[in-house]
């Protein structure tokens, strides 16, 4: 086996680092058994350009965990041979990744402009910021809080009718360029609180006696990025000094156990913790505002994909937050309230136990600054399309995480501390 292992590291290292056309690209799922089993996804993804999607590095690889990876399409034959000869279970969860690109885009609503129902580029999302802030000066404003990396301005949308002394609920959307799905939910979340305000009585209550600050995309430079160049970017698109390799993970580059458990020192990593807590602009900006709302906002629930999880502090260590029985219970309740529309499974628990540890999330940062209800949604699918989540799933995807968002928002209005 190690033979062929050795020409495989011969063959890729001289391959190119991204092949954009994503043509006969699969995707794989793989449950590694032992050790030995791991070692080897430790070897391919060292000699080749593995793209771990869950878990997102081999770091975190472990046995008889569930594992899903891409590979290029001229390394997949010898990928499959290779877990054949190994005894390793596996399956192909995307046999042709270009396919399952196109058929993201399946939806009806097939319109030039905006729409909930079809993932929408940053341009549409930008101009729809400012369009549904006009149409509803009662119950939106939007802001800038800062800009990205490349400039641009990173919109801020605050939702609530006017009062004093209102406590707050922060939400984001797009911290990984590539879920897509993720900034799809914020955009219904807002065509919700608008359609239904002063229609149905929680919505409506909730946002009489609270504000609810909604980021619908963290990382825009990204998210463009796997608009124009690579669907599957992940990271931001700043420059990191002395290397090649651009992009840090916004999602590890908070100041919560920082570059320790589940994130990476090396600039060509995905899991990149940045060169020092909150070097990105994008991060620094939502830091910066959270920091300056500390009184008022009571809550922050950011938005990912994918597997279905409802997860909170703490993913940078094993430790349990002191919330903890609260936090699980409010975990639980969501989570049947979110299955109770599409039958959807979410497993909910703390980060680090619940799926794998990872140091710098916004969750455990938020939670150390003293938010104590500090939520991270993983929406769907386990990983059936992935990243890849069709449109025609936007909709019922945001239908049900919409039930269980309300159902924090209105115990944190009952809970308010």
């Amino acid at each position: 086996m190690w033979a062929l292992l050795v020409l495989i590291g011969a063959a890729s290292v001289s391959a190119h680092l991204q092949d954009l056309s994503f043509d006969g690209q699969k995707v794989f799922r793989v449950f590694p058994q032992n050790d030995e089993q791991v070692e080897i996804l430790n070897f391919l993804a060292s000699t080749m350009e593995v793209d771990f999607w869950k878990p997102d590095s081999v770091t975190l690889v472990r046995p008889k965990m569930q594992v899903d990876f891409r590979v290029e399409a001229e390394k997949s034959f010898d990928v499959e041979g290779l877990l054949k000869e190994s005894g390793m279970e596996y399956q192909v969860l995307i046999d042709n990744l270009r396919a399952a690109l196109d058929a993201q885009f399946d939806s009806k609503a097939r319109t030039a402009g905006h729409s909930y129902e079809k993932y929408n580029d940053w341009d549409t999302i930008a101009a729809w910021t400012a369009d549904i802030a006009a149409q509803n000066p009662d119950l939106i404003s939007r802001s800038v809080i800062g800009e990205t990396y490349e400039g641009r301005p990173i919109y801020l949308l605050k939702l609530g009718k006017s009062g004093s002394n209102k406590k707050a609920i922060f939400m984001d959307c797009g911290f990984h360029a590539r879920e897509w799905i993720s900034p799809a939910f914020c955009q219904w979340f807002v065509k919700e609180a608008v359609e239904t305000y002063g229609e149905d009585t929680v919505m409506t209550t909730l946002l009489d006696k609270l504000d609810f600050y909604v980021l619908p995309v963290v990382n825009i430079d990204g998210y463009i990025y796997t608009w124009t160049t690579d669907r599957m970017w992940r990271k931001t698109r700043s420059k990191n000094a002395g290397s090649i390799c651009l992009g840090t993970d916004p999602n590890r580059n908070l100041d919560a156990g920082w570059c320790t458990l589940g994130a990476s020192s090396s600039p060509c990593s995905s899991t990149y913790c940045g060169s020092a807590p909150e070097s990105e602009k994008e991060t620094k900006a939502l830091a910066d505002f959270i920091r300056e709302h500390l009184s008022t906002i009571k809550a922050y629930l950011t938005i990912h994909s994918y597997s279905q999880l409802l997860l909170f502090p703490y993913s940078y260590t094993y430790d349990l937050p002191a919330d903890y029985e609260e936090l699980n219970s409010i975990a639980k309740a969501a989570s049947k309230e979110l299955a109770s529309l599409y039958n959807t499974e979410y497993t909910y628990g703390p980060g680090a136990k619940t799926i794998y540890p990872a140091a710098g999330g916004s969750d455990d940062w938020a939670y150390d600054q003293g938010i104590k209800y500090s939520f991270t949604f993983e929406l769907r699918d386990t990983g059936r399309y992935g990243f890849l989540l069709p449109e025609s799933q936007i909709k019922p995807t945001s239908e049900e995480t919409l039930l269980a968002v309300k159902y924090i928002a209105n115990y944190v209005l009952e809970h308010l501390y």
